[in-house]
């Protein structure tokens, strides 16, 4: 094969290699190319493709009646490390025992100039089955106060005057920010952090 390299002219030896390369490519990577294609527009619709993924993804409905994950809720009284972080640009509030992941919940917080207060808080006493806020036209159900006594709040997606879910709202449920600076969990979620998390365990928010 070399000798007959050698004894080629130059464009031969150029076209040779890339008659080499694209065969090499298509045993090992199952790519097939045109004549003259270039590799950039395999990139390119390489690109697309993952695009096209991501975007269904984003576009994937969650689930906001259930929980988050197809596993049991963990039992508190067995960790006695407990805490709750909440992760404000993963959209996600984790039940941590010291550095280990309980549970991963989905979560919506507060939407820009209404934002989530960042720090370290703890549960506080106030919590109920259900709020309406004129004001802001929204309510909840299941909720827990963690900072100023009944301002900042864990909670369901939002419902309206007649307790009906705002669908709209808790379709963008660990997708979005969009609260009045609460954090929004599934229904489900919201009944079992309202039923379960004690007073005093400890909250950071990043």
């Amino acid at each position: 094969m070399l000798t007959k390299l050698a004894n080629m002219s130059t464009r031969q030896k150029v076209f040779s290699i890339i008659l080499i390369v694209v065969i090499l490519l298509k045993i090992f990577y199952g790519v097939t190319f045109k004549t003259g294609q270039k590799i950039i527009a395999a990139q390119s619709k390489i690109e697309k493709v993952e695009g096209k993924q991501i975007t269904q993804k984003a576009n994937e409905k969650v689930n906001w009646h259930d929980p988050s994950e197809n596993k049991p809720y963990p039992n508190i009284s067995d960790y006695p490390n407990f805490w709750i972080h909440v992760s404000i640009e993963k959209h996600r509030v984790y039940l941590m025992n010291n550095k280990e992941v309980l549970y991963t919940m989905l979560c919506s917080p507060g939407a820009a100039g209404q934002e989530t207060p960042r720090g370290t808080f703890s549960i506080q006493a106030e919590r109920g089955e259900h709020f309406y806020n004129s004001q802001s036209g929204e309510g909840a159900n299941y909720w827990v106060s963690f900072k100023d006594h009944g301002i900042y709040l864990f909670h369901t997606v939002p419902v309206d005057a007649n307790g009906n879910y705002v669908v709209s709202e808790a379709e963008q449920l660990g997708k979005a920010s969009n609260s009045h600076g609460c954090i929004r969990l599934s229904i489900a979620d919201a009944k079992w952090f309202y039923e379960n998390v004690p007073t005093g365990a400890k909250v950071v928010i990043d």
